[in-house]
C-alpha cells in the first residue's frame, strides 16, 4: 500500500513497529511527545525529562523512547516534505494502526506546524559549507636539519570554513610547496572560469 506521507510508497517497516509502540500511550502524551519533536525539528532544543516523564506511565525502556523519537521525526518531517495535508496525514496513520484519537491531535500540531517546518527544510536543505575567509602566508626555507640547502618556497593556508547548517566556522589549515600551490591556483581559475560560463 502506497502512502502520501512516504512519498507515495510503501511504509518501511520500522514505522510500523513504533506505530505500535506509540498506540501505548495516551493521544494527550502522544501529542505532547509530537510538540516536543517539532520543536526539536524547527531548531529548539528537546526537552529530554519532559519527554521521560510523558512515556514513563507507558513503561518505554530507552530504546523505545528514541525509536518514537525517531518515527515521528520522520512521519511529520516526510509529511511536510510531500506536502501532505492535516486530513490526509490522520487517514494513513490510522490506516496503519494508530488511534484515532491520537492522530487527530498529533496532526493538528502538524498542521499547527506545516509551514514553519516547511520554511526551516528550505532553509537549511541543500546547504553546503562555505568558505569564510582566508588566511596566508609565505614562507622561504633556506635550510633544514636535514639539508644544508633547501631554497624553497611553501605556502601556509587557513581557510575558515563556514558550515552550511550550524553556520559554525571550522579552521582548515595546511602547507603547500610551490609546484602544489601552482596546481591549486590553476584549478581554482578553471572552476571560476567554468562557473561564469554557467552564469550565461
Amino acid at each position: 500500500m502506497r502512502f502520501r506521507f512516504c512519498g507515495d510508497l510503501d511504509c518501511p517497516d520500522w514505522i510500523l513497529a513504533e506505530i505500535n509502540i506509540l498506540s501505548k500511550m495516551t493521544s494527550v502524551k502522544a501529542k505532547l511527545l509530537g510538540v516536543q519533536v517539532l520543536k526539536n525539528m524547527l531548531g529548539d532544543s528537546m526537552d529530554y525529562e519532559k519527554v521521560h516523564k510523558l512515556t514513563s506511565d507507558a513503561k518505554f525502556e530507552t530504546g523505545d523512547i528514541k525509536a518514537s523519537i525517531a518515527a515521528l521525526t520522520f512521519i511529520l518531517s516526510s509529511a511536510a516534505k510531500y506536502d501532505v495535508d492535516q486530513e490526509t496525514l490522520s487517514n494513513e496513520l490510522q490506516q496503519l494502526g494508530l488511534p484515532k484519537e491520537h492522530t487527530t491531535s498529533l496532526c493538528k500540531s502538524y498542521s499547527d506546524a506545516h509551514t514553519k517546518l516547511q520554511e526551516n527544510f528550505r532553509e537549511s536543505s541543500l546547504r553546503v559549507s562555505m568558505l569564510d575567509s582566508v588566511q596566508w602566508r609565505v614562507d622561504y626555507i633556506l635550510s633544514s636539519s636535514e639539508l644544508h640547502n633547501v631554497n624553497e618556497p611553501s605556502v601556509q593556508l587557513k581557510l575558515n570554513v563556514k558550515d552550511g547548517s550550524s553556520e559554525e566556522v571550522n579552521p582548515v589549515a595546511f602547507t603547500l610547496t610551490s609546484d602544489k600551490f601552482r596546481v591549486l591556483l590553476y584549478e581554482l581559475k578553471q572552476a571560476q572560469t567554468a562557473l561564469e560560463n554557467l552564469d550565461l
